[in-house]
């Protein structure tokens, strides 16, 4: 696996849509969600991406405190299912986390869990901070890891 983070200005035109491509793939047509995929937020994110083999497989989107929420933050966590069970889930957070601590100094991260995942999120040390709530037709409910300096 490859792991690179860009600012919106850093990504290409091809990873733009690579990114776009992989989200609607997963979020919108495997999930069956419609939602409003181009929020907005996309500007204001760092964007993980992960390659294995030169194609986009692992995604996920990383904010500053106070950019998408009070902290900061980790959404649109996306493995293509084509490499589900390979561990690569465990590495994007493991890449999501490390970064947003040392590269960006950042102590307290929240999560808008899916809630079939909250057993995931809990392994790295995130705990539930709110009930759960339907979210664009997912049950979801935030959690929040606090680092070793908290």
């Amino acid at each position: 696996m490859k792991w690179t983070v860009k600012t919106f200005e850093q990504l290409s035109i091809q990873e733009l849509y690579e990114i776009m491509s992989l989200r609607v793939e997963v979020f919108v047509v495997e999930q069956e969600c419609p939602y409003q995929e181009l929020d907005g937020k996309d500007q204001e994110a760092y964007h993980l991406l992960g390659r294995k083999n030169g194609e986009l497989v692992a995604y996920s989107r990383l904010f500053k405190r106070g950019k998408a929420a009070k902290d900061a933050s980790i959404g649109r966590v996306i493995v293509k299912e084509s490499v589900r069970k390979e561990g690569i889930g465990k590495a994007l957070l493991t890449e999501s986390i490390a970064y947003l601590e040392k590269q960006l100094q950042e102590n307290v991260i929240v999560i808008h869990a899916q809630l079939y995942l909250q057993e995931f999120y809990q392994s790295f040390g995130f705990k539930p901070i709110s009930d759960v709530y339907l979210l664009d037709g997912i049950h979801h409910l935030d959690m929040r890891r606090r680092g070793s300096d908290e």
